[in-house]
């Protein structure tokens, strides 16, 4: 037991003196658009916190007329503060989104559109992960609920804008956990069997598979849209998983920073000469793999459909 223990501190000795190189190892790709977006209008959901936070941050910085959609408004205000203090950018604002409710979601749009003539750039940040079983406003499934329906939903009623402002651009940010996820039609809502950690991962697939299927549908409009894996990011996102937390804390060193987790999906709204690679799936700056459900469109399109049943549109 001795041993183990003095294994143990050695090890994490080791981590603590080496983190910095490690971490810069680890650090993933980086955006390296030059682009400004002076005259442009980016909504990003959930970006009060995390990489959202760090999204918004930079594409104020670029000049971006930018949206912080999300649940807690004094959290966003209080992001909002920080933002504007650091770019020296005063066309932030913050919105009500509450992706679990329908309602709100419409009341975010409905209200958004008319604010603003023109919306460029629509970043679906938020979500949840490792949830306990629970149930959103409308009675679907968490995952399920926010990370897919809502921002289907909230894409679907911000679609025209976006097609009006071509060229423009959705990101969905997807996870590589899509690689273990399933689309159970039979038990979409998992109320006959559920696991939360392969709950999150369907709702991640779902991601990919919606913005497969987003692609295809928009051809020719000049509205591109990629998913993106930020890759392992320090964050709120695992506070529901006590074994989660404890291995992040342990391997701070090979998890990203919230700047490096936003490269992503900033590159995917920024980088020129990606518009053919409308409706991929991208990690560290690149076109990534997919597992194969993710590259199913008979899935893709069965998922869109039933999506809108579920929403009624």
């Amino acid at each position: 037991m001795i041993g183990i223990m003095v294994g143990l501190t050695s090890f994490l000795s080791f981590l603590f003196m080496a983190g910095p190189y490690i971490r810069k190892f680890f650090a993933g790709g980086v955006c390296t658009s030059t682009v400004q977006l002076p005259g442009k209008v980016v909504v990003v959901t959930g970006a009060n916190t995390g990489i959202g936070k760090e999204t918004a941050k930079d594409l104020a910085r670029r000049g971006a007329r930018v949206y912080i959609a999300c649940r807690d408004i004094l959290k966003g205000e209080s992001a909002a503060s920080e933002i504007r203090a650091a770019t020296k950018n005063q066309q932030v604002f913050v919105r009500k989104l509450d992706l679990s409710d329908t309602k709100s979601i419409r009341a975010f749009a409905e209200g958004f559109l008319a604010e603003e003539k023109q919306l460029h750039i629509l970043i679906n940040n938020a979500g949840v992960m490792m949830c306990p079983y629970s149930k959103t406003a409308d009675g679907f499934e968490t995952h399920l609920g926010v990370n897919h329906l809502g921002h289907f939903l909230l894409t679907h009623l911000l679609l025209e804008k976006l097609k009006e402002s071509a060229p423009s651009r959705v990101v969905n940010v997807s996870s590589v956990g899509h690689h273990l996820g399933r689309i159970f039609f039979q038990d979409l809502q998992g109320e006959k069997h559920y696991n939360r950690g392969f709950a999150y991962c369907n709702s991640k697939l779902a991601n990919v598979l919606f913005t497969r299927e987003l692609a295809y549908r928009l051809k020719g409009t000049g509205v591109t849209t990629y998913a993106v894996h930020p890759g392992l990011v320090q964050s709120e996102l695992v506070r529901h998983s006590f074994l989660l937390c404890l291995l992040w804390r342990l391997f701070t060193p090979f998890v990203k920073t919230t700047p490096q987790g936003a490269q992503t999906s900033l590159h995917c709204a920024l980088a020129e000469g990606i518009e053919s690679q409308s409706g991929r799936y991208f990690s560290d700056c690149r076109k990534a793999w997919v597992s194969p459900k993710g590259r199913n469109n008979k899935t893709a399109k069965r998922l869109w459909d039933v999506s809108c049943e579920l929403l009624g549109i």
